[in-house]
């Protein structure tokens, strides 16, 4: 699995990947993280807002501190 972040390190993004971090380990998921920081690329994936939250190239969400409960899902269904 494979999974971005795209943002510019706002604090939104950082919560996003920490809570992200703790989904992975309660499901015992292995993934690929990136985060993207570059505009070009964002836009690319039409992300305006940020952060962005990419799984296997799909965007799931924009411009939102996602919570763990809501990053489950996401995995799950991924």
């Amino acid at each position: 699995m494979e999974i971005k972040i795209l943002g510019t390190g706002c604090s939104k993004c950082e919560k996003l990947e920490k809570n992200l971090d703790i989904a992975l380990k309660e499901m015992d998921i292995q993934a690929t993280i990136e985060k993207v920081d570059d505009l070009i690329e964002m836009v690319s994936y039409g992300v305006m807002s940020t952060p962005g939250f990419v799984i296997n190239d799909e965007v799931k969400s924009v411009g939102k501190a996602l919570s763990v409960k809501e990053i489950k899902k996401f995995l799950q269904n991924s």
